[in-house]
């Protein structure tokens, strides 16, 4: 079995789901700049064109050839605008799991992105790659995420707890690390025996 995943495209009715390009590095270091992003990612904050730059051309690529997973931008079908991103990471592929992460652009908010595309992915994962979990890790006070999670199907296994760090501003304007729980989500190929088909294509 390989132990390493091929390199795709996903596409859904409305986006496509791509390796990163050196185009998208103004859209990418803008997305990770946003406040949410930095308040709930371990991203550097504030986050460079170069760290952009790093990220599309060696470290993405480098988790995808190296095993530990793939990394895929979030674009609009449409108007090909980066909406956001994709990482599957910490790959076993002695026991066929993975898990999953995701951002979603400030200016993208409020449409379904995440829950469209990690779906996508999920079904793409158990479907072509024959995986047996997905798993999804939560910090304790980020409901959005939580709403995904349990909008494509996921089941809530439990609470790791004093776990992560999350950042908060301070009143100066800076950033202070603050530890917090996570949840952790699974999800199983028969968890979606009963979810809408995502329109999926993967080459």
């Amino acid at each position: 079995m390989t132990s390493t995943f091929p390199d795709i495209t996903i596409s859904t009715d409305r986006l496509v789901l791509r390796p990163y390009e050196e185009a998208d590095i103004p859209e990418l270091t803008a997305m990770m700049n946003d406040e949410l992003t930095a308040a709930w990612t371990s991203v550097p904050a504030p986050y460079t064109t170069l760290e952009a730059r790093d990220w599309i051309h060696r470290r993405a690529p480098r988790e995808r050839t190296g095993g530990q997973g793939i990394v895929l931008a979030v674009t609009e079908i449409l108007t090909h605008r980066l909406v956001g991103g994709i990482h599957l990471m910490s790959t076993n592929w002695r026991t066929l799991a993975t898990e999953v992460g995701y951002v979603v652009a400030p200016w993208a908010r409020g449409e379904g992105y995440a829950a469209e595309s990690v779906l996508a992915i999920a079904q793409w994962l158990f479907r072509d790659q024959k995986f047996e979990r997905l798993e999804l890790r939560t910090a304790a006070g980020n409901t959005a995420s939580q709403q995904v999670a349990q909008k494509i199907g996921c089941v809530s296994e439990g609470i790791l707890r004093n776990a992560s760090i999350v950042r908060s501003r301070t009143e100066d304007g800076g950033w202070t690390d603050i530890r917090t729980d996570l949840i952790v989500w699974g999800l199983l190929p028969e968890d979606l025996e009963d979810a809408p088909e995502a329109d999926y294509r993967a080459g």
